[in-house]
């Protein structure tokens, strides 16, 4: 079913986040309009975590970094990465140790917010190309696996790469490659496509995060980086304090997806 919010534009979808009105994954919300991952560092890592996005641009495409210490966005949206995500999760020496759905006590003058390219962005495009997004069809968050593909370390940061997963019958694979190949920036075309043991994921039916999604007979699981990616590094790598969005529950900026191709 269409998600409620579909047609609603970003800034007011923003306000409910931030008033807590909105809580849950973000999926299908605002379409057209790019949605975005978080993860915040202390300065100490944050020139080794942007060079390591570098090195790895399909899991880690940046749309925006803040200046240190500032909590405030300027070129995606005029938002506060302490407040206008449904969720977050905080992270001490790489170790999930709450969620939340307000950060504000919590930031400091060191920390940096890196914004991240999400594969929702190019979920409204797959719909109008007739290509069907199940999670959204069955109202759950997408599916994310870890992997065993490594990203390039860079510094400090290292880890494998986090996919989201994508059910689909054989006649819409090339057109679901087609259009999300033309929005790199939002992780663009897949990573893989049909066995999940290859890439080391031992239990389509269990995913490391989000939900599960039905996989009708005759459908194969196609695979796109997603911008968990850096929740995993941070627990390889351990930082002393990290916060990140909680998987699926993204911020959604004021730029069009189709400023976003190519």
């Amino acid at each position: 079913m269409p998600n409620p919010y579909a047609n609603v534009s970003p800034a007011e979808v923003r306000t409910l986040i931030r008033e807590q009105k909105i809580t849950g994954q973000t999926s299908g919300m605002c379409a057209g309009y790019a949605q975005a991952n978080m993860i915040v560092l202390p300065f100490d890592y944050a020139y080794d975590f942007l060079l390591f996005a570098q090195r790895n641009p399909k899991p880690c495409p940046i749309l925006e970094v803040t200046e240190v210490g500032s909590r405030r966005l300027q070129s995606i949206c005029a938002a506060d990465v302490c407040t206008d995500i449904p969720r977050y999760r905080v992270y001490r020496d790489g170790v999930f140790t709450e969620e939340r759905t307000d950060v504000s006590d919590l930031w400091r003058d060191d920390l940096v917010a890196f914004l991240i390219g999400c594969s929702f962005s190019f979920e409204s495009e797959l719909l109008e190309a007739d290509v069907s997004v199940r999670h959204i069809e069955e109202n759950r968050n997408v599916p994310m696996y870890d992997t065993n593909i490594a990203c390039t370390p860079a510094g400090k940061m290292h880890g494998n790469m986090v996919v989201s997963m994508r059910p689909l019958p054989p006649d819409q694979i090339v057109r679901a490659v087609t259009v999300t190949a033309a929005v790199p920036r939002v992780h663009g075309a897949p990573v893989h496509i049909g066995d999940p043991a290859v890439i080391g994921i031992a239990d389509i039916g269990k995913p490391d995060y989000g939900d599960s999604v039905t996989i009708r007979p005759g459908e194969t699981p196609v695979f796109w980086a997603c911008g968990v990616t850096p929740q995993a590094a941070v627990m390889a790598t351990k930082p002393p304090f990290a916060i990140s969005h909680a998987p699926g529950h993204m911020l959604i900026t004021d730029v069009k997806n189709t400023l976003l191709k190519g």
